[in-house]
C-alpha cells in the first residue's frame, strides 16, 4: 500500500537514514582533523612571522636625539619556538593522516597507532600553547616582583598577532582532543560505546 502512494516502508527508510548517519559519522574525523590542520597551520605561520620593530629615543645630544630601534620576534623566546615548532609537526601530521587514510589498512591495528598518534600530538599542541600563553601573560602584564616591565605597549601588534595564534593553536587543541575522543569511541568494544 504504501508503495503505491509513494512512500517507503519504514525498514527501507530505517536503513536508508542509518546509511546516512553512518556516512556522516564517518565524515566527522575527516573535517575534524582538515579543522586541525588548518588551525595549527595558522598559528605556525603567523607566529613564525610574527615580527615587530620600535625606535625610541634613548638620548639626546645637544638638540640631536639619538634613537634605538629594538626588534621583538618568534625566535627570540624559546617558548614561541616551541610553539611554531609543536604547531608544524601537527599540522604537518594531521596533513600526512588525511592524505594517507585511504591508502593505510582500515583495520583494528591501523587505528589503535592513529590513536595513540593523536594522543601525542595533541599532548605536543597542548604543552606548545601553554608554554607560549605564559610568555604572552609575560609579555601583557610583566612581572612586578622580579622587575620585568611588559612589552604590549610598546609592541602591540607583535601581541595582537601572537594572540591570534594562541588562539588558533588553542582550538587545534580542542579539535584533537575531539579526534581522540571519536577514536576511542571507535576503538572500544560495541558495548561500551552502546552504553550497555
Amino acid at each position: 500500500m504504501d508503495l503505491e502512494h509513494g512512500k517507503k516502508p519504514p525498514a527501507i527508510a530505517a536503513a536508508e537514514l542509518c546509511s546516512l548517519k553512518d556516512k556522516l559519522v564517518g565524515l566527522g574525523p575527516v573535517l575534524l582533523r582538515a579543522a586541525a590542520v588548518l588551525a595549527t597551520a595558522v598559528a605556525a605561520v603567523v607566529m613564525g612571522l610574527n615580527r615587530q620593530s620600535y625606535t625610541a629615543v634613548v638620548a639626546i645630544v645637544g638638540t640631536r636625539p639619538l634613537t634605538q630601534t629594538f626588534t621583538a620576534k618568534f625566535s627570540d623566546t624559546p617558548a614561541f619556538v616551541y610553539f611554531v615548532i609543536a604547531n608544524g609537526i601537527a599540522s604537518l601530521y594531521n596533513l600526512v593522516v588525511l592524505l594517507t587514510r585511504r591508502c593505510l589498512v582500515q583495520g583494528r591495528a591501523q587505528h589503535l597507532v592513529v590513536h595513540r598518534m593523536d594522543m601525542v600530538i595533541m599532548v605536543l599542541l597542548a604543552t606548545g600553547a601553554a608554554t607560549a600563553a605564559s610568555m604572552a601573560e609575560l609579555g601583557k602584564n610583566g612581572n612586578l616582583h622580579t622587575r620585568w616591565n611588559p612589552i604590549c605597549n610598546k609592541f602591540g601588534s607583535f601581541c595582537n598577532r601572537g594572540g591570534v595564534s594562541l588562539v588558533s593553536s588553542f582550538v587545534g587543541v580542542a579539535l584533537m582532543l575531539a579526534l581522540n575522543l571519536l577514536s576511542a569511541a571507535a576503538t572500544s568494544p560495541r558495548g561500551i560505546v552502546a552504553g550497555q
